[in-house]
């Protein structure tokens, strides 16, 4: 008697199937056994294909233990490019055994997967260290040395001190011994993680100053310059979280300034 197509679907959700289980369903011609069949072919390519994409991402992490380092710490930032809001970097150090499939580059992930990922980190990692640099300062130092002191801000709030320290397309003034890696939230695991920490991060603090200045809609568009933002800026001014050295900002804040 052969099996139903919900039977066969539910084996499917099992972790071991057998090759003899397997070797039928490929014989059986009905099909919605077939479709049942190629779903979970797909599903299990993905799976290899997340599978092979983490492994990858562990060079560096690999590379760097086997010197016998036990503590590394991934350091990324966000918010070069926006208008108004701080730059926030993140630095995370986790544990060998770290595992989460489908982690990679924060621009690269959904907004639902950053924020499950935010929270999986959080429970996992063995420090979190954060650095905000608002906006005045920004405008102090400029973009690039404001970048950097956001990450030794969350390197000194690490409560673990870390051996090495591999970095997002930075160097960092400091006797850590450190690897800056281009593009690094998408080639190693730990810059990734500390790149959905400093994305959620930055995001939570932008959808809390929308409700300070909801005009300007920070909670859509982070502080970027978006056609939104620019409109708003010409209708209400600017306000003491946007960047002044920033154009377009620059050449609004003379004349438009009302907070």
């Amino acid at each position: 008697m052969k099996l139903s197509i919900k039977e066969i679907e539910n084996i499917f959700q099992n972790e071991n199937i057998s090759e003899q289980f397997l070797l039928k369903v490929k014989k059986d011609e009905r099909i919605g056994v077939q479709k049942v069949y190629a779903r979970w072919k797909s599903t299990i390519a993905k799976q290899e294909l997340l599978e092979a994409q983490f492994e990858e991402m562990l060079h560096y992490e690999r590379e760097v233990r086997s010197n016998g380092v036990a503590y590394i710490a991934g350091i990324d930032e966000v918010g070069r490019g926006p208008l108004a809001g701080p730059v926030v970097a993140a630095a995370v150090i986790l544990p060998e055994d770290f595992r989460l499939l489908g982690l990679t580059d924060s621009k690269k992930v959904s907004k639902k997967s950053r924020e499950e990922f935010f929270e999986i980190i959080y429970s996992k990692a063995i420090s979190i260290g954060l650095g905000f640099v608002y906006a005045n300062e920004i405008d102090r130092i400029n973009i690039y040395e404001a970048t950097k002191l956001a990450m030794l801000k969350a390197l000194s709030e690490l409560t673990i001190h870390p051996e090495h320290l591999l970095i997002d397309a930075m160097t960092l003034p400091t006797q850590i011994s450190q690897t800056s890696i281009i593009k690094g939230d998408s080639k190693s695991i730990s810059i990734a993680a500390s790149s959905i920490i400093a994305k959620e991060t930055r995001d939570q603090y932008m959808e809390k100053l929308s409700k300070k200045y909801p005009h300007y809609g920070f909670e859509n568009h982070m502080g970027y310059g978006t056609k939104e933002h620019l409109q708003a800026i010409d209708k209400y001014g600017i306000c003491d979280e946007h960047r002044k050295s920033f154009s377009p900002v620059r050449e609004r804040c003379l004349t438009n300034t009302l907070f």
